[in-house]
């Protein structure tokens, strides 16, 4: 599947705004066998006078930015072609979570990929009680690593309602569950923690969804904005999959990856600080259109 994806994301600043500095991750990952990215620019109004490309400990592209001189909006556009290639089918090869456990502690590389970095807590995923005792209440004691977390993103998707309304970025995920409310953010860091208290290694995946869906099938949820997901560690003979709770589907050639990282504080598209004193206006626009000539 071939792809033109538009992403723009600006801010207005009640009071000019100054030294600042940013840490972007925008740009779709070439992934050798999933996606290949054919052409990729990031534009900035203005212009900053400090410009850094890198990639971080998980593997990520991210630009790093600088600003000194005041200004009044800060603008971010990317224009991105890139080749999705349709996931090949699974099979499941996943061992029980008791043999899964064993497998993580039999994790001997430290690299941004290891299952160990994703385990326990990270800056935006605490162990919930409420959260534990309901992926508990799922029976995943007597399934497959592979059929947990396909269970686990299917009853979150059944008990939660989509609501852009309900929650904003910085809303604990506790209180989203509670409400059974949120968007793909919660619902993916509501469906990471309730893996990791199942002992299943999982992360986040920040990326774009398909604006447009094939003739006859419904629009995804979370197409508007940029889109998140999860990813699960199912042991040393599967690896790890890719699971869109928000849509109650695997991810697939639908969906383009940006950053995996532990949570959205690893790969928020927009990342840093600015002085100003006064408020701040943001705004997000996403398409992620088919190219004509390629497949529907």
């Amino acid at each position: 599947m071939l792809y033109d994806i538009h992403l723009e994301i600006t801010y207005s600043y009640e009071a000019q705004a100054d030294a600042g500095y940013h840490l972007l991750h925008m740009q779709p990952a070439g992934i050798d066998g999933m996606q290949r990215v054919i052409a990729s620019s990031l534009d900035i109004d203005p212009i900053p006078p400090e410009r850094i490309p890198g990639k971080d400990f998980f593997g990520n592209q991210f630009v790093s930015i600088a600003f000194h001189d005041p200004v009044d909006e800060l603008a971010f556009r990317l224009r991105a072609r890139v080749e999705r290639f349709a996931p090949p089918e699974l099979l499941d090869m996943s061992p029980g979570l008791a043999d899964l456990q064993r497998e993580v502690r039999q994790t001997t590389g430290m690299t941004g990929d290891s299952p160990v970095h994703f385990t326990g807590q990270s800056p935006r995923i605490r162990r919930v009680s409420q959260i534990s005792r309901w992926a508990n209440s799922l029976g995943c004691e007597t399934m497959s690593a592979f059929q947990a977390v396909g269970a686990v993103c299917s009853a979150l998707h059944s008990e939660m309602t989509f609501d852009p309304e309900a929650t904003a970025v910085d809303t604990p995920l506790e209180t989203a569950f509670s409400n059974r409310r949120g968007v793909c953010q919660d619902f993916t860091h509501i469906a990471i923690s309730a893996l990791r208290s199942l002992s299943i290694p999982a992360g986040y995946v920040s990326g774009f969804l398909r604006t447009i869906p094939p003739e006859g099938q419904p629009r995804l949820e979370g197409a508007d904005a940029m889109h998140a997901w999860v990813r699960a560690w199912c042991g040393f003979e599967m690896g790890w999959v890719e699971f869109d709770p928000t849509n109650n589907m695997m991810a697939g050639d639908d969906h383009v990856v940006v950053a995996v990282g532990r949570d959205y504080f690893d790969v928020s598209p927009v990342k840093g600080t600015m002085r100003t004193a006064g408020a701040q206006l943001s705004s997000q626009s996403v398409d992620m259109l088919v190219v004509d000539g390629g497949k529907n």
